[in-house]
């Protein structure tokens, strides 16, 4: 297939228009007072299926022929691609088989049924999306259904890449001009593919810089080996961009049109998630939160030009946060600001240690999140895990030389330690 135009941008905008409405684009006075810039954030959670995902999946099924959708069509998700499929099924009005493996949470296979309705048939099985995968891609060769890919395909990515025709569009209507920069997250590449396409014909002077995550960073991998390639180790919490592996005509097309690549450290993700809530009301996801987090490190990138008060665009991707989520979301913030500790300290097993550790020991604004004592009888001293959360990030100087001046042995759990995994 040949890589998509700005042309087959425009088509995808014809064939969404009456079906999607255009998605909000907002100044956000936060970020914009934070960095100098003027930040606009498109919204892509206020989609019915809140995120972009359904743009090219309704513009690749709506796009199959009389026969092809009488065949149906198939894909494999655990998260929002399963809910685009659903929601463009139900508007076009075509079948859909969706397999989801048996690790997506409850909430998500409940919105894909209702959003998908009669015509979206819900499979769950194999305990990952590989698994999930593969049963779809044995459904597609048994009975003719159209795959519909998450991302390398270049319809999705014509599809996505109306995202970038609405920007241009909309910052015209307030008078802003074009954007000097457009921040976009990347996972598989699709809609990075597809906003590049659209920006190298219609607006090349606008700068691209592309948000990934730190623990994730498949795209940047892909084109410093010249080619997708897989990656060793992934770091599965930013879910909606965690992939092992770009796309070929992802890659293509983002190779073609080379963005400033930046990788986003998920704990200033999650520092930025919170800010998101609690400042601006926006629910976003951990993907969601890509480029507005990648909006706050634009100082840097070496190679980006942009004086003060330049407009900058930063998409909100999607919003299907599962509010179990926060707890961890919180954890991981507070240990990227140094607000968050964790400590094996060895007590001596008499009367009144733990008193001393608490009155000698910790700082007057130190707060005690975690402690988890094992007693041994047949030792002189008992290990404890303690998670110590500070009133300040310079407060842990202090409290180290406290530690260091007490009797009491004591070894800082580092973030990269193995057993750090276990206490966030």
């Amino acid at each position: 297939m040949h890589l998509p135009t700005a042309a087959d941008v425009d088509a995808a905008a014809q064939s969404l228009a009456g079906v999607l409405t255009p998605t909000p684009l907002h100044r956000s006075d936060r970020l914009s007072e934070a960095t100098g810039l003027e930040v606009w954030l498109k919204r892509e959670d206020l989609q019915p299926v809140r995120s972009y995902k359904v743009r090219g999946a309704y513009h690749l099924i709506s796009g199959l022929s009389a026969e092809e959708q009488a065949r149906g069509v198939t894909c494999a998700s655990a998260g929002n691609h399963a809910q685009g499929v659903a929601l463009a099924c139900a508007r076009a009005g075509v079948r859909a088989r969706v397999h989801l493996p048996r690790t997506t949470p409850r909430q998500k296979r409940e919105r894909v049924a209702v959003l998908g309705g009669d015509l979206v048939d819900v499979v769950i099985g194999g305990d990952t999306y590989d698994e999930a995968a593969r049963a779809s891609a044995a459904f597609a060769a048994e009975t003719g259904a159209t795959p519909v890919p998450a991302f390398d395909d270049p319809r999705i990515v014509a599809g996505q890449g109306t995202v970038a025709l609405e920007v241009l569009a909309q910052l015209a209507e307030a008078g802003v001009g074009t954007p000097a920069a457009l921040v976009v997250p990347v996972g598989g590449g699709g809609l990075a593919a597809g906003c590049l396409t659209v920006l190298a014909e219609r607006a090349p002077h606008v700068q691209v810089v592309a948000a990934e995550p730190a623990g994730a960073a498949s795209m940047a991998a892909a084109l410093d080996a010249g080619e997708p390639v897989e990656l060793e180790r992934l770091d599965g919490f930013v879910d909606g961009a965690a992939v092992r592996r770009v796309g070929a005509t992802t890659y293509d097309v983002v190779a073609a049109h080379p963005p400033l690549m930046l990788a986003v450290p998920e704990g200033a993700l999650c520092v930025e998630m919170l800010a998101l809530y609690s400042s601006d009301g926006i629910i976003a996801e951990p993907a969601g939160a890509l480029a507005t987090t990648g909006v706050g490190m634009l100082e840097q990138l070496a190679g980006l030009d942009l004086p003060p008060g330049s407009p900058v665009v930063a998409i909100v991707s999607g919003g299907n946060n599962d509010v179990s989520r926060y707890a961890e979301v919180v954890e991981r913030a507070l240990v990227h600001e140094g607000l968050k500790h964790y400590f094996l300290v060895e007590f001596p097993q008499e009367p009144g240690a733990l008193r001393r550790f608490l009155d000698e020991v910790l700082g007057p604004d130190d707060d005690i999140t975690l402690f988890e004592y094992v007693k041994r009888n047949n030792r002189e001293t008992g290990p404890a895990l303690v998670g110590v959360e500070l009133g300040a990030a310079t407060d842990l100087a202090g409290l180290l030389e406290r530690m260091d001046a007490s009797p009491l042995v004591v070894t800082p759990v580092e973030p990269d330690s193995p057993l750090f995994r276990f206490v966030t």
